[in-house]
């Protein structure tokens, strides 16, 4: 029996089982190694390398032979990794190699495997459990990993049988096969060699400890989470067991103590990397190659001030090379800082805008442009709205870049990859076929796999292109085969930007629609905040949107001030004012589109997930003259109750702006007697996860309270054992249902 688009998007994890991901390129060009399950339902990850000289691809690494058919076991630790990663699948769903992609590492179900790339072959180190995070050291000869919370190191070569006496005395980084303790916690709050909760959850920063390129040290993040409130998750439907106490730093409160240190390979000698800790107290980035020393960038705990360090590797002392300050706040950006070969260092700037005008000014809205710096270069212009450096080349740098919006002709959330000679010059595109997209992209030696999605068709194309000796153009080599299922429906979503404000925006109509048929019930569906971008130019972000319109919606999603990719200041106008800024481009978007559009403006729902969920609960309960129905799912309701480094950029401090938390908060809301009295009872629904860590299930639970002692009536749904990410396949194929009628019902739509 064929599948319905709910079942299948369920138990595909939404088209994204089966497609190739997680690319590594060697040094030489001649093979790749990435990650991909053996069809479009299979949640098991296999480590696979394509060979270049033959166009082959072969698994190196199967979880099912290297577990011998038993089941996956997961620790806390890597539960909790991968929940900040958003990682719902399994098997192999991380590794890292040395720096000839001649060796990979990785763990499996808490144990630590090694794979020979090019003679295929995997095998077992033996050592304490539960493994998280192994990385070889760039000659290969040895792995570094973390297991209870101690930073340790095993000898590659050798005996393989010799390695299971770990942490034994007189062992040495000489001796073949050892495994030794680098770093041992002095307290139960303290780990060696891993990403604290706001590291990893807020800065895209995953990792804990980064090899020397001489692979003879390391430098190694201590965390102490002492000052951290503890927060306790039980699970209802289970009440024999211990509630889990976690370390949550809630906004205004104490974050973890995070300290780096250099540690010798040979004798674990530890030096203490200093810099003034009290002023900038957030590690954000550290970069460590061969072109260059160590390289920091540390922020302050309000986020308008950073600097960038180097590191003495002697004495741990740092020098600050560069400083950085914004009147409202510094964004973090993927594969930056760096040093260049020449020895610049290689960054991405916010220019105008935001530090020539006030706090979230209107003015500043469309003003500012992102560029890409490499030194005192400044190598783009307005024209690219920068969003990450991929790779770091001899002469250029490759990057990922929005087209600008000065000939306001640009597809919305058109993404491409770029490349810019080192010595500056015109920056080139770089996709296999012309038209609008999302791509990114890996590059080896003069090797590129470009990954690319559009409009028109489902999934992703992962090509293989060659620049010839010289430079030259990229020419195709091959590609990357997917085995993604695809989707029983397709989707042709307008793109455009909307209004005054030229809000990007994505209008689905249902299938067959003819204007005889009249206006539709509309559902806004956003996230609409920052780091949240969901206008794209991709045919598989809008199927969900096409399965809700074919149930008789027109489905808008639009991304107003607050989301990326448009310009700085349209990103930072949020300042101070996040509610009421995405709340006011929601309803500008509906309003403009409905002179383009069939909409009917006297049935709008509204959903969203995280801070979507936010938005939704918000749209009904501050502006029921527009909206009518809403299902928050996993919503935030009160910022006080959300972590420090994301929170506290946007709104301050509890403690500094308690009118900003006061504004901003859905418990204020909940009591509202100044609407019209027939505004008061919109449809609300709440979905939350009683597992989830993140946005913890108490935001949801103040707002029914509050919706109580208020006597508004809402509904609540609990998914038990279910974290911020719900990918349960029961779960998220019924959740889709339950959404449809819950919208149906309130909007009066048959």
């Amino acid at each position: 029996m064929a599948s319905t688009f709910p079942q299948q998007r369920a138990r595909t994890h939404r088209f994204t089982l089966g497609a190739p991901r997680s690319f590594t390129v060697s040094p030489d060009g001649s093979r790749v190694a990435f990650l991909r399950s053996r069809h479009g339902t299979d949640l098991a990850h296999l480590l696979w390398v394509k060979d270049l000289d033959d166009g082959t691809e072969r698994p190196v690494a199967d979880p099912a032979v290297l577990l011998e058919g038993a089941a996956e076991e997961l620790s806390p630790e890597e539960r909790a990794r991968r929940e900040r990663s958003r990682e719902g699948t399994a098997g192999v769903v991380g590794y890292a190699t040395d720096s000839s992609v001649e060796l990979a590492a990785f763990a499996l179900s808490g144990r630590l495997f090694a794979v020979e790339l090019r003679a295929g072959t995997a095998r077992e180190l033996p050592t304490p459990t539960p493994v998280v995070d192994p990385r070889p050291s760039p000659d290969g000869r040895h792995i570094a990993y973390v297991a209870g919370g101690e930073l340790r190191v095993v000898a590659v070569s050798g005996d393989a049988g010799a390695v299971g006496e770990a942490g034994e005395a007189g062992q040495h980084s000489g001796e073949a096969g050892t495994d030794r303790c680098l770093a041992a916690p002095e307290a139960p709050t303290v780990t060696w060699g891993l990403a604290e909760f706001i590291a990893a959850e807020e800065m895209s920063r995953h990792r804990g400890h980064w090899w020397s390129p001489d692979s003879d040290r390391l430098l190694v993040a201590r965390v102490d989470d002492a000052p951290v409130d503890r927060w306790c998750i039980a699970d209802p439907a289970r009440p024999e067991a211990e509630p889990a106490r976690v370390a949550y730093p809630a906004a205004g409160t104490p974050n973890a103590e995070v300290t780096l240190h250099l540690v010798d390979l040979a004798d674990g000698a530890r030096t203490p990397v200093e810099w003034d800790r009290e002023r900038f107290p957030y590690l954000a980035r550290v970069h460590w190659s061969a072109d260059g020393p160590p390289l920091l960038l540390v922020q302050s705990r309000d986020q308008r001030r950073a600097r960038y360090l180097t590191v003495d590797t002697e004495t741990g002392a740092t020098t600050v090379t560069q400083e950085e300050e914004d009147r409202i706040w510094l964004e973090l950006f993927g594969g930056v800082p760096a040093w260049a070969p020449d020895g610049s260092l290689v960054r991405i700037v916010d220019r105008t805008g935001s530090e020539d005008a006030g706090d979230g000014a209107e003015d500043a809205e469309q003003a500012g442009a992102r560029v890409l710096m490499a030194g005192a270069r400044q190598l783009t212009s307005a024209r690219l709205h920068v969003r990450a450096v991929l790779d770091i080349g001899p002469e250029d740098i490759l990057f990922s870049a929005s087209e600008g919006e000065a000939d306001g002709r640009r597809t919305p959330g058109d993404i491409g990859v770029h490349r810019v000679p080192l010595t500056g010059g015109e920056p080139e595109r770089i996709a296999a076929e012309p038209g609008a997209h999302i791509a990114s992209a890996v590059r080896g030696g003069s090797t590129l796999v470009l990954s690319r999605a559009t409009p028109e068709r489902p999934g992703a194309t992962v090509t293989v292109l060659k620049c010839p000796a010289g430079g030259g153009s990229w020419e195709p080599a091959g590609v990357i085969a997917s085995y993604a299922e695809t989707p029983v429906l397709t989707t042709a979503p307008r793109l455009l930007h909307t209004g005054d404000r030229r809000i990007p925006a994505a209008v689905v109509l249902p299938h067959g629609y003819q204007e005889s048929d009249g206006p539709l019930p509309v559902l806004m569906d956003p996230y609409g905040g920052p780091h949240g971008q969901r206008v794209v130019a991709a045919h598989n972000a809008h199927l969900e949107a096409q399965w809700f319109a074919d149930q008789g919606f027109a489905v808008v999603t639009a991304d107003g001030r607050g989301t990326p990719g448009y310009s700085p200041g349209w990103e930072k106008a949020v300042h101070r004012r996040i509610a009421e800024v995405t709340l006011d481009d929601q309803v500008a978007a509906l309003h403009s589109l409905a002179g383009e559009f069939p909409l009917d403006l006297t049935r709008v729902g509204i959903r969203g997930w995280s801070y979507g969920g936010y938005l939704a609960a918000l749209a009904v309960l501050r502006r029921p003259d527009v909206f009518h129905a809403a299902v928050a799912g996993a919503p935030v309701t009160d910022w006080r109750l959300y972590d420090t480094h994301y929170t506290e950029r946007y709104c301050g401090t509890p403690q500094d702006d308690p009118e900003v938390y006061a504004r901003t908060s859905l418990l204020t809301d909940a009591g509202l007697s100044g609407v019209e009295p027939s505004f008061e009872q919109r449809p609300l629904m709440l979905i939350h996860g009683l597992a989830d860590d993140n946005v913890v299930v108490a935001h949801s639970l103040r707002l029914s309270s509050a919706l109580l002692a208020a006597g508004r009536a809402h509904e609540v749904l609990p998914l038990s054992g279910i974290t911020h990410m719900a990918n349960d396949a029961q779960v998220a194929e019924n959740l889709l249902l339950l959404q449809v009628g819950f919208l149906k019902r309130g909007l009066g739509v048959s």
